[in-house]
């Protein structure tokens, strides 16, 4: 018989999926088996697992991290079931795959990119792989547009509305306790629905809500527990990833763009996992991107990425202030700043005088941030950015009395070029073109005047940049300017992670 599964062992048993002491003068192990386990909890908040009684989520989060993610809002798609799982399955975000409702037909690019069990089939086929689901067009649907193909190895449907979601996710938890510990798949997906029932019931705050997120926590800890007990389990290394496909407000109800709608959340414990709460938060498109990456599969199609990127602006995550002028951002949300990172300027000689303090010129500022400070605007699709980006708001800087125009440019710092006959340039770019304002990116060699590379002359969104400059014989050093001109209570501009590689 197997000993309770209390939050100390879920700790142990995490920990020792990444641990492991050999004695003084043995061989050298063998290689573990690597595991993932990925959890979806419909509905879910970070905030309300972090409050309740859920000792096994807990324990994974002690043992490993845990990051509240952020989502799009219509028009980029809204905070619905199909648009989030689809996201987290296929590693992409919705204008790729294309599920924008939770009735997508033959509408979505799901052939094109498939969820991360299928990839893991194509690519290494002598893996297993699992998924169990009680949402049925997570596995099946009559259109053939799954989220999951019927490639995965071992597929199970049950249908939540016709077996009532308590008694479906009961089923599940059942099931595939008794399937992970069993046959142990390399790869499984493990839903569970009824928290996103209860939210629509009693919404986030009321009680049904909690008791059906404390139940969930059981199921997962039955799991674990199953795991645990496989005879193989000394020899495996098990990674545990959990996430939600959009959040829930009080009241009750998603789809919309208000904070609590657009939260979801990744917990990840065991193998691969740096434990503590990251500094810039994941995305939910990161977590196909974190399971292939445990089978040593490259996906480069994906939105998502498996480790850290290093994004100069990222490094002003210390430097966020609280709002000035944005009175609609809540007082204790830090999220933007003046300061640049080093090696870049800021040049508002051309700058009118006066508006919202905050978008006086160029800024970084957060996601968080930025969307509170006017919603419902565009700015929620700016999802190809993450932790700290450029912004460049001419129409928020005019929500106060202001003189001018809005002109102000972002100055890289001097790259050295010698030797290379071209460079590249990659950006996520988020503009929205409107009036005379025009959006300009200019480059100068060894201070030369700057030429521009790229002038938008329509809507930019969530877009990747990769633009090819050619390197004049004898260059030493490239500056690249990101130019916001004319902007007259227009748009914005949002740029991130600026890479420049020589060719």
């Amino acid at each position: 018989m197997n000993r309770p599964f209390t939050l100390a062992a879920l700790t142990t048993l995490a920990l020792t999926s990444v641990v492991t002491t050999a004695a003084a003068g043995s061989p050298e192990p063998a290689a573990r088996v690597p595991k993932v386990l990925v959890i979806g909890i419909d509905g879910a908040l970070l905030s309300k697992i972090q409050a309740f009684d859920t000792p096994a989520l807990k324990g994974l989060i002690s043992s490993g991290s845990a990051s509240r993610t952020t989502l799009y809002a219509s028009p980029f798609a809204p905070t619905l079931s199909g648009p989030g799982w689809a996201t987290n399955a296929t590693g992409v975000w919705p204008d790729k795959h294309k599920v924008k409702s939770n009735n997508w037909g033959s509408s979505s690019n799901l052939t094109q990119y498939p969820d991360f069990l299928t990839r893991i089939e194509r690519a290494r086929p002598a893996l297993s792989t699992y998924a169990i689901a009680d949402w049925t067009p997570l596995t099946t649907d009559s259109a053939g547009q799954a989220i999951f193909t019927d490639e995965v190895q071992q597929k199970v449907t049950l249908d939540g509305d016709a077996l009532g979601w308590a008694a479906a996710d009961a089923k599940i938890a059942t099931d595939a306790a008794a399937y992970l510990k069993n046959t142990g798949p390399d790869a499984s997906f493990v839903y569970f629905g009824n928290v996103d029932i209860a939210g629509h019931s009693c919404g986030a705050a009321g009680a049904c809500y909690r008791t059906a997120l404390e139940q969930t926590d059981r199921h997962i800890a039955a799991l674990l527990t199953a795991i645990r007990a496989r005879t193989t389990y000394s020899n495996e290394d098990w990674t545990y990833l959990v996430t939600a496909d959009h959040g829930h407000t009080d009241a009750g109800g998603h789809g919309g763009s208000s904070v609590a709608e657009r939260s979801s959340f990744i917990i990840r414990s065991g193998a691969g996992t740096t434990p503590g709460t990251p500094a810039i938060a994941p995305k939910n498109v990161d977590l196909a991107a974190i399971v292939l990456s445990r089978f040593g599969i490259s996906a480069p199609d994906l939105d998502g990425q498996a480790t850290a990127s290093t994004d100069p602006f990222d490094s002003l995550v210390n430097s966020l202030q609280t709002r000035a002028d944005e009175t609609g951002v809540p007082a204790d949300v830090k999220g933007w700043t003046h300061t640049t990172p080093a090696g870049w300027t800021i040049d508002n000689t051309a700058m009118g005088t006066g508006g919202v303090r905050e978008w006086q010129g160029w800024s970084f500022a957060t996601d968080d941030f930025w969307t509170r400070a006017a919603p419902d605007q565009g700015r929620e699709g700016n999802v190809r950015a993450r932790g700290v980006f450029a912004v460049a708001d001419s129409d928020e800087w005019s929500d106060k009395t202001r003189t001018g125009l809005f002109n102000s440019k972002l100055k890289s710092p001097a790259y050295a070029v010698s030797g290379a006959t071209s460079a590249t340039l990659t950006f996520s770019s988020h503009y929205l073109k409107s009036g005379n304002e025009t959006a300009t990116v200019l480059a100068s060699f060894d201070g030369a005047t700057p030429k521009p590379i790229l002038t938008y002359t329509a809507d930019a969104v969530a877009k990747l940049e990769r633009l090819t400059i050619p390197v004049p014989a004898g260059a030493r050093t490239l500056t690249l300017t990101w130019s916001l001109a004319n902007g007259d209570n227009d748009w914005y501009w949002a740029v991130d992670n600026p890479q420049l590689s020589r060719n």
